[in-house]
């Protein structure tokens, strides 16, 4: 098995670097492209909605490139993550979860709000090691027990291996989270080459679909599956058509898989975020959208992670959510259209 997780490992190593192509054509056609005016509303500072129990960041972010897949250790403003006004009360004790695209951002987030209500996580990332092994940490801390899995969730060979290795180091599975995502932006259609949309449709739906499917076996009622979509998801996007489209099936496979599941027992729900602050945007938009990112939010920012992870917790909670599968739960700061 150390062999083969090896062998997904140096996989996930070259599905980073084609990402890294896929940007370089896309940051290329960024350049060429026409800059708009900036308006007077632009240069205008709003006050960002604050309504949580403490002050996070707004706009303006610094305008910051990441090189792709996005290491959450070099940003210069990190998300938070570690909700510290959260308290935990056993609400998935004895559980184990297993979580894609964990190593930062949302997933990060997830991993160690679950530990906090007594699971034990496994980490599951592409190639972003450092920051898969700063999220163990945060896992370990809480004191539960974690596991770091490298590969790429496109190969169904890879979503069999990090399911058995979970099992085999956690001895179950009751939770999956699908949260592994691609992104690149494009001004047009023409802008999305054959790669691009391959890369995005296979990241994004195929990954969901694989290790659903690998996961399956090992669920029992009670355990439950929740898929991250988005915004884009529910309202399209005009510059991410392709990302849109795959957060629109994730939305359909999402309620179609839970009616198939119902009588099982297992649930299945997704959680649409708005704009979140991660590394997947940093590695994605042009510096001069990352300053303003969310500021055309209703409440005038981007969501923090750690105000993403508690809807998670609700929803594979059974004392919390039983009654609930099939349903997109948006958590997007005040967007209804």
């Amino acid at each position: 098995m150390k062999n083969t997780l090896k062998n997904f490992a140096e996989n996930a190593e070259r599905t980073a670097k084609k990402q890294q192509e896929i940007q370089k054509h896309i940051d290329e056609l960024d350049a060429k492209s026409p800059k708009k005016e900036k308006s007077k509303e632009d240069d205008e500072k709003q006050k960002a909605v604050q309504a949580g129990s403490q002050v996070e960041p707004a706009p303006p972010f610094p305008g910051q490139k990441l090189k792709k897949p996005g290491l959450e250790k070099d940003m210069e403003l990190e998300p938070r993550y570690e909700a510290p006004n959260y308290k935990g009360s056993e609400k998935l004790k004895g559980k184990v979860a297993l979580i894609t695209g964990a190593d930062s951002g949302i997933g990060r987030a997830v991993a160690v709000l679950f530990a906090r209500e007594g699971a034990d996580v496994a980490i599951v990332y592409l190639n972003e090691h450092e920051d898969a092994a700063a999220t163990r940490k945060a896992v370990e801390k809480e004191g539960r027990r974690a596991l770091t899995i490298a590969g790429d969730v496109a190969d169904p060979g890879f979503c069999k291996a990090a399911v058995e290795e979970t099992v085999k180091e956690l001895g179950t599975i009751n939770i999956l989270v699908n949260n592994a995502a691609f992104q690149a932006h494009a001004e047009g259609l023409d802008w999305i080459s054959p790669e691009h949309f391959d890369m995005t449709m296979k990241t994004n739906l195929y990954g969901y679909f694989y290790m659903a499917k690998a996961v399956l076996p090992h669920l029992n009622e009670g355990d439950s599956i929740i898929n991250t979509s988005s915004v884009n998801g529910l309202f399209g996007n005009e510059k991410m058509i392709d990302y849109s489209l795959t957060k629109g099936g994730i939305n359909a496979f999402t309620q179609s898989l839970a009616k198939n599941l119902v009588e099982k027992g297992i649930r299945v729900n997704a959680v649409a975020p708005g704009p979140v602050w991660t590394p997947l945007n940093p590695a994605d938009q042009k510096k001069e959208d990352v300053k303003k990112f969310g500021a055309e939010n209703p409440m005038k920012r981007a969501a923090q992670p750690e105000e993403l992870s508690p809807t998670y917790v609700f929803l594979a909670a059974p004392a919390c959510s039983s009654y609930i599968t099939g349903q997109i739960i948006g958590v997007l700061g005040g967007v209804s259209n």
